[in-house]
């Protein structure tokens, strides 16, 4: 990053007042009796309507329409673990995006936690306030313990983005590429660079939508996780093959499909080269992908590619996802986001690809016309449809799932923020 962009990103976050957020108030507070009802005495009236049925909490206060983002600071971007005061300004960020895209209400919480345990305790106990929790930039393996506890002890939605969001995004784009190539999920054979949360969920959701275990190579920094190997914990476990293949050299041979979410430069030119025709490739490495695309579309002129990176096609941001997953899930005051409503929101995302793209989305981005194929493979972040298109799709999987506490809200399907004040 520059020194003049190191500079405004700071000159960001301090003025004209510190941070991105704030509360803002939502009903009338100028008289006595605004106050008087706000407060004491007339608070007390939802206070025993809420006493005698909580989901009165819903009806009475925020509670609808507050996510909570909750962070430990062990995984805080690609900076590592900073500690959770540090990672204040990427909760604060989330909760932007959480405004700014879906309209839904929501606060940071940074917990300084000596163990998984204790962490999991705290936001187990603060959970009422909530109607759903986001777990955000915490380190694996730590992540999927914490993750299935909350799930367990809330009766919310809780739900780690670094692991589903991604998936549902990575999972998206990549139908769409394989389609555009010719293949099939269920024929395509897999690499995936990197082994930690995102790139577990991200293989998961791609067996669960029709790819073979089998045919999946993941890789973590000893190399390929093969049967042979007993330093695996339970989530690598999952991907271990029967193989001979121990290198990423040897993995990539005649591969459809490289997954990159590991580290900037890690696969070559040559490598690539050895993949089999019209090869998917997702360097998701942030900001420095595994392969530039500029030296990948060199090497192979039949690439299909997709990075993290806004400057490049086919971004793969957890944007695209978790703003309306939980506006969907909100809405029908979901008590999961199981994985039936993730595989809503990966189709709502490949059918959108597919549709002609609005004028205001070409004119965000520059653009004269722009179609699904290879430079465009999934939806912009820009394109307002999404509101609409994944809060639908999630919320119906909701409720014909069973996991739903109300039927499809009347202003359903949504179309702008407007709808929902």
């Amino acid at each position: 990053m520059s020194e003049d962009l190191k500079q405004a990103a700071l000159d960001y976050h301090e003025f004209p007042r510190p941070g991105k957020i704030s509360v803002e108030i939502t009903t009338p507070a100028a008289t006595a009796r605004d106050l008087a009802l706000a407060y004491s005495p007339g608070v007390a009236e939802p206070v025993r309507e809420i006493a005698r049925d909580p989901d009165n909490a819903y009806r009475y206060t925020a509670k609808g329409n507050l996510v909570a983002v909750i962070t430990n600071g062990t995984a805080i971007l690609g900076l590592g673990d900073l500690g959770p005061l540090a990672s204040k300004p990427v909760m604060e960020g989330k909760a932007l995006l959480f405004k700014l895209f879906a309209g839904i209400d929501s606060v940071d919480i940074e917990v300084d936690a000596e163990s998984p345990q204790a962490f999991i305790d705290t936001v187990a106990r603060i959970a009422e306030t909530f109607g759903g929790i986001n777990l955000e930039d915490i380190k694996a393996p730590e992540c999927f313990e914490i993750e299935r506890a909350l799930i367990e002890r809330c009766n919310i939605p809780v739900f780690h983005d670094d692991q589903h969001g991604t998936a549902i995004v990575t999972a998206a784009g990549m139908i769409s590429a394989l389609e555009i190539a010719g293949k099939k999920l269920e024929d395509a054979q897999i690499v995936t660079l990197g082994a930690g949360a995102a790139a577990s969920a991200c293989m998961k959701l791609l067996i669960n939508l029709g790819a073979k275990v089998e045919n999946i190579y993941m890789l973590d920094r000893k190399g390929v996780i093969h049967s042979g190997r007993e330093d695996l914990t339970p989530e690598k476990a999952i991907f271990a093959t029967e193989t001979d293949k121990r290198t990423l050299d040897d993995a990539i041979e005649g591969a459809d499909v490289f997954v990159g979410l590991s580290g900037p430069n890690l696969l070559s030119a040559e490598q690539l080269k050895k993949m089999a025709a019209t090869p998917v490739v997702f360097a998701c490495a942030n900001p420095d992908p595994e392969i530039a695309p500029a030296v990948a579309h060199a090497a192979r002129n039949d690439v299909i590619m997709a990075t993290g990176r806004s400057d490049y096609p086919n971004q793969v941001n957890n944007v695209l996802g978790f703003p309306f997953i939980f506006r969907g899930a909100l809405d029908v005051r979901a008590s999961v986001i199981n994985e039936e409503m993730k595989e809503a929101a990966v189709y709502a995302l490949v059918k959108l690809a597919k549709e002609p793209v609005p004028q205001d989305v070409l004119d965000a981005y520059g653009l004269e016309s722009l179609e699904f194929g290879p430079e465009y493979i999934i939806p912009k972040p820009t394109d307002s449809r999404l509101f609409g298109a994944l809060s639908m799709a999630v919320a119906q999987a909701a409720i014909d799932t069973g996991v739903a506490r109300l039927p499809l809200p009347a202003h359903y399907p949504l179309t702008t923020l407007a709808d929902i004040t």
